[in-house]
């Protein structure tokens, strides 16, 4: 894996780190392929029970596409005729965000600094997103006369609205760290010093926790954003047998019968 992207599991808990901070964390190439399988790597690695995706530096979440590399893809193609520059949606943008949001284990985005473009996208792909109280969010795309990506048509309207959505796609500004709580895009906001501290204590807790149950509820809540309630209904029925048939399940009642504090095994 390139060293643009760490990628290191501890005890359940897988942490991606991108590490270009010297270009803001914008995604050139090899950044990309080496973030698609990073993420992939850990949603299909039964020893990781949850995820933290964050970055290097002080400035930057991840910026989105890096255009400096992407100007001379756009030459080469107008030369060539191949139109292979586009295909890096198709290619890299989509797996990683299929990967982040349906994995069975949560994903916690400890974001740094700006977020803006594909970088937003993947933060919010994430399910719980600690945001430090200098960064900023930025949908970026229509700036550069392009229309959205990585997920972030779905993922946005469904955190901030479909108008509040219209608004940041049509008309890109940044979003600081506070308002972006009251949007409902950052779950918490922490001083940018303590940030990688307090998402990894957040993540490590996840990686701790009932790894079967919080699959179960990012499943159901996927679900029923696009079933009826009847339909719900019956997916909940399912997934709380499953929930209910799992080890961790009887760890939590024996425990909350013995007064103790579980300590699950995310089976």
């Amino acid at each position: 894996m390139a060293d643009t992207v760490l990628y290191e599991v501890s005890d359940g808990l897988a942490t991606i780190t991108l590490n270009r901070p010297e270009a803001m964390n914008a995604l050139n190439i090899e950044t990309k392929v080496a973030l698609r399988d990073a993420v992939q790597a850990a949603a299909g690695d039964d020893a990781v029970r949850a995820v933290l995706l964050t970055a290097a530096g002080e400035r930057a979440f991840c910026v989105g596409q890096d255009l400096k590399e992407h100007i001379g893809l756009l030459v080469s193609d107008r030369e060539t005729g191949s139109g292979q520059t586009m295909s890096t949606v198709r290619e890299h943008y989509n797996p990683i965000v299929t990967a982040l949001t349906s994995m069975s284990k949560p994903v916690v985005a400890g974001v740094n600094g700006v977020a803006a473009g594909a970088g937003f996208g993947f933060a919010l792909a994430a399910d719980y997103r600690v945001v430090a109280d200098t960064a900023a969010f930025n949908t970026s795309f229509a700036g550069v006369a392009l229309t959205a990506d990585s997920g972030i048509s779905w993922t946005l309207p469904r955190v901030v609205g479909p108008g509040r959505a219209a608004d940041l796609l049509l008309f890109p500004r940044s979003i600081k760290a506070q308002e972006a709580y009251e949007l409902g895009i950052a779950n918490r906001v922490v001083p940018a010093g303590e940030l990688h501290e307090e998402a990894a204590k957040v993540a490590r807790a996840l990686a701790e926790g009932p790894t079967v149950a919080y699959g179960a509820i990012k499943e159901a809540m996927a679900f029923g954003l696009s079933h009826s309630l009847e339909e719900t209904l019956e997916k909940e029925d399912d997934l709380q047998t499953r929930a209910g048939s799992s080890e961790d399940h009887a760890i939590a009642v024996q425990a909350f019968v013995n007064k103790e504090k579980p300590k699950y095994l995310g089976r």
